[in-house]
């Protein structure tokens, strides 16, 4: 354990590091790539859903689309749209709060213990009660940034806990669950579709190092376009925390023909990786779900759901959800190895329905 009296200093250093890493990846064009390509992908998608609907569309910019039939009218903006409140979308952001939330319904969720950098020492105490792995996280990020799993002791906590901070001051500790994460997606309590979602990996050819076969994995992704993936792999401390769990590092050379996983967190992953996953799930965890997002209040909903094994109930297998998203990404529903879910054209029609109401309400008002 390292000595907690150097702790702060060194969490203090790693931070500032952490941020200026940020800034340069924010600043990358492989990065502005991306996000052109994660733009492109939500605008084909609304387009293609209101053509089918025999809506039209107007590109007012900021990547607002305006979505008209007759006398309805609906704005989107990649993933968000006008289904859920603002106060609901706050709500579902704490991660803290969710989890307390979820509990008081006695839905399983992870242990967990909130923390700033100013407050190490109880994060400290938390991870070595715990005695096994854990997760660090902001209680307000998304989209896995500065999240690491696999942490265990003092040294693993403060590089997790300086990483995190770039992404918001307010941090948890969890500990981490065991299992396959699956995403479900719910509308008004209905099960819509789910997604067994795999890390990224590469596959060693025995002559490049983990580093460099990531740097081509993100070629392929840049030069295929937003089906492949959304996202590219940023070495973080996720990264790195995986490959030690495997006994490699990013100047590893793995053997030809050898599966290196990535990451532990999914949100990185690719077309490759996901699995519609459906028909896995029992009764038990589909009913969970719904009252997860019940209970938050969310129409549209992304229960994240680890466990080992999706055909029991929770409280069997040991799983529990992790979270609920009111904007949850469509791509992983739209780009799977075995089919597609065409998320879009299920909810516009409420949507627009949606615009009507509320032109109606204005003008009574």
């Amino acid at each position: 354990m390292y000595p907690m009296i150097c702790l702060p200093r060194m969490v203090e250093i790693l931070y500032i590091g952490y941020r200026i890493k940020e800034a340069y990846h924010v600043r990358c064009s492989d990065t502005r790539r991306a996000l052109e390509h994660r733009s492109h992908f939500y605008t084909k998608l609304w387009c293609d859903a209101a053509s089918q609907l025999g809506a039209s569309v107007l590109l007012l910019g900021d990547e607002i689309i305006e979505i008209s039939r007759g006398q309805s009218c609906t704005y989107v903006q990649q993933n968000t749209t006008s289904i859920d409140r603002a106060i609901t979308v706050a709500v579902a952001k704490n991660k803290p709060l969710v989890h307390r939330l979820l509990a008081r319904q006695r839905l399983r969720t992870p242990a967990y213990c909130e923390f700033t950098l100013n407050e190490m020492a109880k994060a400290v105490n938390f991870v070595e009660r715990a005695g096994g792995k854990c997760v660090v996280k902001p209680t307000n990020g998304g989209g896995g940034r500065g999240v690491t799993t696999g942490v265990v002791g003092s040294v693993d906590l403060a590089r997790a806990a300086a990483s995190a901070a770039v992404y918001g001051r307010d941090l948890m500790v969890e500990q981490q669950v065991q299992g396959d994460v699956y995403r479900l997606l719910y509308f008004d309590g209905v099960l819509m579709d789910a997604v067994l979602r795999k890390p990224s990996a590469v596959l060693g050819d025995g002559k490049s190092t983990v580093r460099e076969l990531i740097r081509l994995e993100n070629e392929v992704r840049l030069k295929a376009g937003p089906n492949l993936a959304h996202a590219l792999i940023v070495i973080d401390m996720d990264v790195r925390r995986t490959l030690a769990s495997q006994g490699f590092s990013l100047s590893a050379v793995p053997h030809a023909g050898i599966a290196v996983t990535l990451k532990t967190v999914i949100n990185d992953n690719s077309q490759r990786d996901n699995l519609t996953a459906t028909h896995l799930l029992c009764k038990s965890i589909i009913e969970d779900g719904a009252a997860a997002a019940a209970t938050i209040g969310v129409r549209l909903a992304g229960i994240d759901v680890i466990t080992p094994d999706p055909s029991v109930p929770l409280s069997e297998s040991g799983g529990a959800i992790l979270e609920v998203n009111t904007t949850p990404s469509y791509h992983h529903h739209y780009y799977k190895r075995d089919g597609s879910y065409p998320v879009a054209v299920h909810l516009l029609p409420s949507l627009l329905a949606c615009g009507v109401a509320e032109q109606q309400h204005t003008t009574a008002a």
